[in-house]
């Protein structure tokens, strides 16, 4: 049975600008998902008005159909969760004729989709095959972070030159921005975000899942399938808070969507601080998918409380007040 009532990211009348830019990308909102956490078309339309967020990220996409990892490849931890989902997907061409037009159809006018590929080319033919777009597809955010590389070591988004090669190459045929997500895994993180926006990169997403591993001590043995995964919720926003301001510190030129931890309007308030212009909402979906509204509703709230009249006035406010 479909819920009655919808949920809305943002209230009317609102007293506080909400809009951001992403770029070249002007959002009504800063408050997106994150890919991965509300599957590729209108799952969550009964609990939340995927037409109120700032765009729907969908969850990534690859060329051709993806299995993903065998179960189990998802497990709660102390502070968020670790999964080792392998990316399953329907794929580009299935996505575009089945789950594109319910989100169209739920109202959704800005779509952005998370594209992968195990090597430069096959992430060059994801973004081509999106070329064609229709308009509501506002930008690709292109996962620099994924697995599914020769030694699962996320190897596009640890080296620069190699992500920097599948961002330009994506950039050459896209049709639209793009924005390179990258990964905390590594020391090397501004150096990264260097090289992509010199790529062409609109944008970079900050950040994925960190490494991580649970081991059954009655088996003996790793819970997931896949032997490590990514951990993502609470624990690891402290983390993405710290890779947001590092690279707007290095780059202050370089929009960024801050992602990692956020289950709050004070969590999304912080990214947005440390030099975010938007944020995205993971973990925190699968308890509750309302919490994008929530999210939002709370930003507002506290701008309101400390007279704040836009958000775009706060976007790396916290290096301004940094004392010697």
């Amino acid at each position: 049975m479909r819920r009655s009532r919808r949920w809305s990211a943002r209230k009317a009348g609102s007293r506080v600008d909400l809009s951001t830019e992403v770029g070249s990308t002007r959002l009504p909102s800063p408050v997106m998902n994150a890919s991965g956490t509300a599957g590729h078309a209108d799952e969550l339309g009964d609990y939340v008005d995927l037409a109120a967020l700032g765009a729907f990220v969908v969850k990534s996409l690859c060329v051709g159909p993806w299995k993903g990892n065998p179960a189990p490849r998802v497990q709660m931890t102390s502070a968020g969760m670790i999964n080792s989902v392998g990316l399953q997907g329907p794929g580009i061409a299935s996505w575009a004729a089945d789950d594109l037009p319910r989100l169209r159809a739920a109202g959704v006018r800005r779509i952005v989709v998370s594209i992968w590929g195990t090597s430069v080319d096959a992430f060059a033919e994801a973004a081509a095959l999106l070329a064609d777009a229709p308009d509501e597809v506002v930008a690709l955010e292109v996962n620099l972070s994924c697995p599914n590389t020769e030694s699962g070591r996320e190897l596009f988004a640890h080296d620069p030159e190699t992500a920097a090669a599948v961002v330009a190459r994506c950039a050459e045929v896209a049709g639209r921005p793009v924005w390179a997500k990258l990964s905390a895994n590594t020391d090397r993180l501004v150096e990264v975000a260097a090289g992509v926006a010199a790529a062409g990169a609109d944008a970079v997403t900050l950040i994925n899942t960190l490494f991580g591993m649970v081991i059954d001590p009655d088996t003996r043995r790793p819970v997931l399938s896949g032997v490590g995964g990514g951990v993502s919720g609470p624990g690891i926003h402290p983390v993405a808070v710290r890779a947001v301001y590092d690279v707007h510190a290095a780059h202050p030129d370089l929009p960024i969507v801050g992602v990692g931890g956020v289950a709050t309007g004070t969590d999304a308030v912080e990214l947005v601080l440390a030099g975010a212009s938007a944020v995205q909402v993971g973990t925190a979906v699968f308890a509750d998918p309302r919490v994008l509204a929530r999210v939002g509703r709370e930003l507002e709230q506290w701008c309101v409380a400390h007279g704040v009249a836009t958000v775009r006035e706060l976007v790396g406010a916290a290096h301004e007040t940094r004392t010697s």
